[in-house]
């Protein structure tokens, strides 16, 4: 059977990524994996779309960045969420945990 590619919705990766990073600071290659990882193979992020959300979300001041090296003893830039990035991950999550409600309810609907 052929895989299906799912897009995510507007938004979706932004909050995935604070999720991810608020478990502990990683970088870019990292938070792709872990994403794959935890989602069973399902969410795929692409370079193309991961970098760019990073760089808004740090811009918004959600995530700060700091360069490390990385496991494979490289130079990597590691990003964590601040304290603003908490509380927008919060308000993230609750709107998320309403639409789904909401788009649930539409669905079972007989």
């Amino acid at each position: 059977m052929s895989e299906q590619r799912i897009d995510l919705p507007q938004g979706t990766l932004d909050l995935l990524i604070l999720r991810t990073v608020a478990l502990e600071p990683l970088h870019g290659w990292a938070i792709s994996e872990r994403l794959q990882q935890i989602s069973s193979e399902v969410l795929r992020v692409q370079q193309g779309s991961l970098y760019p959300a990073l760089h808004r979300l740090e811009r918004r001041g959600w995530i700060k960045a700091r360069w490390g090296t990385s496991d494979n003893n490289r130079r990597a830039k590691y990003y964590e969420l601040t304290g603003a990035g908490k509380k927008q991950l919060k308000v993230e999550q609750d709107a998320w945990r309403k639409l789904t409600a909401a788009v649930a309810q539409v669905l079972e609907t007989t």
